[in-house]
């Protein structure tokens, strides 16, 4: 058996790329696989599957972030399901700060799909014998996920979570309506009238009018 020959280049050129990912990880652990894949771990958000898969389907959702688009949670489910038998098999899910992306590495390639929050209808969730669902309604279809029964209503109530706290911040983010100026000359007409209505006296409405007028 031959000896493989490896450049001193590549070896540099490794030990950068590494370099890079384990910076990466350690600002934002959920920005790489790896770490919404230990996220998952961590919460015991999702089950049935193995770090080389699991890992394999979360990349899908990395190679896919938007710029500054930042994950704030992720989960493993069975897509699509209908049936123990009729499912698309384990899908990653994470939610970001402008959308819910689920993918699926498979052996011919790759699936990827998102949806903004602002087209996502409702979030709903139910439990069956075996699993618990997730619904994600939206106006082109229903996905329904199956979950770890265990975990299912800790993963929906942290959806919900991470969903409001996104409101609000959008919300709060918005400016706020500034009222346009009320004119002199509205003013004016408003407290005439009350003046020809006779709730103020001839006096008031003189001293409201020097007033407006500054005279």
């Amino acid at each position: 058996m031959g000896v493989v020959s490896v450049s001193t280049d590549t070896i540099e050129e490794l030990k950068v790329t590494i370099d890079a990912k384990v910076a990466k990880l350690a600002e934002d652990p959920l920005s790489c696989a790896e770490g919404m894949y230990q996220f998952c771990i961590d919460n015991k958000f999702g089950s049935g599957f193995n770090e080389k898969s699991g890992v394999k389907h979360f990349k899908v959702l990395e190679d896919n972030l938007m710029n500054g688009e930042k994950i704030h949670m992720t989960y493993i489910g069975m897509h699509d399901y209908q049936s123990t038998t009729k499912h698309d098999g384990n899908y990653a899910y994470a939610i970001t700060n402008k959308r819910i992306m689920f993918g699926q590495k498979t052996m011919t390639g790759e699936k990827f799909k998102a949806v903004d929050h602002e087209k996502i209808n409702d979030i709903s969730f139910e439990t069956g014998m075996l699993f618990g669902f997730i619904t994600i309604d939206t106006p082109q279809e229903k996905i329904k996920v199956a979950l770890d029964k265990d975990s299912a209503k800790s993963i929906n109530n942290h959806i919900h979570q991470v969903l409001d706290a996104l409101k609000s911040k959008t919300n709060e983010a918005q400016p706020q309506a500034v009222s346009a100026p009320i004119s002199i000359a509205d003013e004016l007409k408003k407290f005439k009238e009350l003046f020809d209505m006779g709730v103020i006296t001839e006096d008031e409405f003189n001293a409201k009018k020097k007033q407006l007028l500054d005279i």
